[in-house]
């Protein structure tokens, strides 16, 4: 079934994530979609799935104008989606899966769907036994069987987002070998990921999307990988016209960590047998697309999660399954990406705030909380004041606000998109706050998804592929050109 999207637009607020798209996906082919983190691929995917609505423009099946208000209303007209985790419940088995999140018209019996799982996972040669708990299945497992439960609905466009992650090779195998049957037979696959090297064995076809738009349309494949890359990332620029500073000289010879053969996961990605050592005073960016790894190594790092194997020291004292208060104690500090879920009491005030952080006691020094919010409104240029709730805040000061309430003592910080979703005056007060940071001996362990600041403020990266982690890269030796290259897998070094 042909879709395609004319002038597609969808707004978040001031930001454009879909600024007037138009695609065309043709039926009986595997159409890869590219960009980075931010283009705009996951949210023209729920559009057309039906996960969001669109705000201007129109998508279009098989030639003609479609209103999608649901997921539900996306499978009647035959398009499904396979999202990067699986949608499913684990106490259930296969054929119960299917059975509960498939509409009566599609499915009206157990026999019928159980004779359906059945033809459809031979056909594929899928690994599926309908009586098998989920919950004892791979992800490449609970993978097939949501493809086979939005063919059984109907599906006949399939959109698969970042469909090998956190799955094995030969699955992944099995994978593309069903997705060009499902091609052969005349449906529509789109295939968004970030993997190179995948899109260029699979894909009939492969458009580019950058800052909501498109950038490349339609590219009949094999294409360049650096012109895919170029697209992807724009003009790239070297590391030597960036200025990111001298790193501080260690106060001592103890570094603020050191993993030793750690492995960690978290859904379907692991990290294996990882050692690393991270001095004091440096600035370590992390690069990847998102879901590659770099969030467990902040986690673990801050002792939000811990390892299923090796040791995790701070300043040279064992932390390995200790609690995160723990890690506070010991001078590591964790900034999300996520400032109102995981950062800060959007209700509180910066005063409110720093009286949480005093010693538990039966009393608290509300007046000292109160000076403490003052002056930190002042050495941070926060715009509020000491009882102004910090939901009423703009992102920037929230920043500013939540980074104002590391302690000065700070010996470690892990941040994830420190300056996701900040203007750019405000991105650059909160660099010029962690330069000062890492000045005074506190390593900064940072993730972003922005080539030109990993390339403007670290010391050195590490970059994240699929759970697979590099050494760590002096800054002086990584262009814009190369650091994109690694993050899609091109000669990936290994760590």
């Amino acid at each position: 079934m042909e879709v395609s999207v004319h002038k597609l637009t969808k707004c978040f607020g001031s930001l454009r994530a879909n600024d007037g798209l138009s695609l065309h996906f043709a039926a009986g082919q595997i159409h890869g979609v590219l960009g980075e983190n931010g283009a705009g691929k996951s949210t023209l995917m729920k559009l057309i799935s039906g996960f969001l609505r669109p705000d201007a423009g129109e998508i279009r099946l098989g030639g003609k104008a479609a209103t999608i208000s649901g997921p539900g209303d996306a499978l009647r007209v035959g398009v499904g989606m396979v999202h990067q985790e699986p949608l499913d419940v684990p106490a259930f088995t296969a054929l119960e899966n299917v059975l509960c999140a498939s509409p009566r018209w599609a499915l009206p019996s157990a026999a019928e769907a159980r004779a359906t799982l059945t033809l459809l996972a031979g056909r594929l040669r899928f690994s599926l036994e309908p009586d098998a708990l989920v919950a004892s299945m791979t992800v490449g497992q609970r993978q097939q069987l949501e493809i086979v439960r939005l063919l059984a609905c109907g599906a006949r466009a399939l959109i698969l987002d970042e469909p090998t992650t956190g799955i094995t090779a030969a699955q992944a195998q099995a994978l593309f070998v069903a997705l060009r049957r499902l091609a052969t037979d005349g449906n529509t696959v789109i295939f968004v990921s970030h993997k190179l090297d995948e899109v260029a064995a699979l894909c009939d076809t492969v458009s580019v999307l950058r800052a909501g738009r498109t950038v490349g349309e339609q590219l009949t494949m094999p294409q360049p990988q650096v012109h895919l890359i170029r697209l992807m990332f724009g003009e790239t620029t070297t590391a030597g016209e960036t200025t990111g500073g001298d790193a501080a000289p260690q106060a001592a010879n103890v570094p603020a960590w050191q993993l030793a053969h750690v492995s960690a996961r978290e859904g379907g990605l692991a990290l294996r047998d990882l050692t690393l050592e991270i001095p004091a005073g440096r600035m370590l960016g992390l690069a990847g697309l998102d879901g590659s790894g770099q969030q467990i190594l902040l986690r673990l790092l801050a002792g939000r999660m811990h390892p299923t194997a090796g040791r995790v020291l701070v300043a040279g004292t064992d932390l390995t399954g200790a609690s995160a208060r723990d890690y506070r104690r010991a001078g590591v500090e964790y900034l999300p990406a996520d400032r109102l879920a995981d950062g800060i009491v959007g209700a509180l005030s910066l005063s409110e705030h720093f009286a949480l952080l005093q010693p538990t006691g039966v009393t608290v020094n509300r007046q000292a909380a109160e000076q403490a919010a003052r002056a930190a409104i002042t050495n941070y240029g926060i715009k509020a004041t000491p009882h102004t709730p910090l939901l009423a805040l703009s992102g920037g000061n929230q920043q500013r606000a939540m980074l104002a309430l590391v302690p000065d003592d700070c010996r470690g910080m892990a941040c994830e998109q420190p300056t996701r979703g900040l203007d750019v005056a405000s991105a650059r007060g909160i660099w010029q706050r962690l330069i000062e940071r890492r000045k005074h001996g506190c390593a900064v362990v940072f993730a972003s998804a922005d080539l030109d600041e990993l390339l403007e403020y670290s010391d050195e990266v590490l970059v994240f592929f699929a759970g697979r982690v590099s050494p760590r890269l002096p800054r002086t030796t990584l262009t814009s050109t190369r650091l994109a290259e690694l993050i899609g897998g091109v000669g990936f070094p290994e760590g």
